[in-house]
């Protein structure tokens, strides 16, 4: 059963330039930046520190990551073990992307179950993803740009993954299965059942 969030927007003053939303998940949360519009273009503050470990919570992000991807490439569900597990801040600055984290945590009241997203270049959200998670994105858009910050960086030695369309995670990604595009490494990710998880 996935887990579904409802997103709204408040439309009086804000203090700050983002909104924090929490999600049915603890710990998990959509951001999105106070866009300021002009004939000119946009301006907004993408990253502040100060308002995150204020609304989230302190997280020492240590590295930026990019990567590009065409229409139906789908990577994922992926995640790093043990102490050099990975928190992520990602947002998509061309295209569009659904993104998913699904909780891996053993002892979590919602262990199994996943928050969908969708980010674009035009609605500008972020997703805070903590520890515990794994995470993947399907790109939606002909092409999409993803960056994402990381506390910690890569380590082939504690990757892991969970295979992208296992049924008992309950995933509906939004495309016909046949035009989804994956690495051969992805689609003999073990199932749920049968991941590495967090205690």
């Amino acid at each position: 059963m996935s887990v579904k969030c409802f997103f709204y927007r408040i439309f009086a003053p804000k203090i700050g330039t983002m909104e924090y939303i929490k999600t049915e998940i603890e710990g998990v949360y959509i951001i999105e930046p106070k866009v300021f519009n002009d004939a000119r273009g946009y301006f907004m503050e993408a990253w502040k520190q100060a308002e995150f470990n204020e609304h989230v919570g302190k997280v020492d992000f240590i590295q930026d990551n990019e990567s590009k991807s065409s229409f139906g490439v789908l990577r994922g569900l992926h995640y790093q073990k043990g102490d050099l597990s990975q928190a992520k801040l990602v947002r998509v600055i061309k295209g569009k992307v659904l993104d998913v984290a699904v909780d891996i945590r053993q002892s979590s009241p919602t262990f199994g179950k996943h928050v969908m997203v969708e980010l674009s270049e035009d609605n500008k959200r972020q997703f805070f993803i903590p520890r515990g998670f794994a995470h993947g994105f399907l790109v939606l858009s002909e092409e999409a740009i993803f960056t994402y910050k990381v506390d910690n960086p890569y380590a082939p030695q504690a990757e892991a993954g969970i295979r992208w369309n296992d049924p008992a995670l309950a995933i509906e990604w939004p495309i016909d299965p046949s035009k989804v595009q994956t690495s051969e490494k992805d689609l003999k990710q073990p199932f749920f059942k049968d991941a590495e998880v967090f205690e």
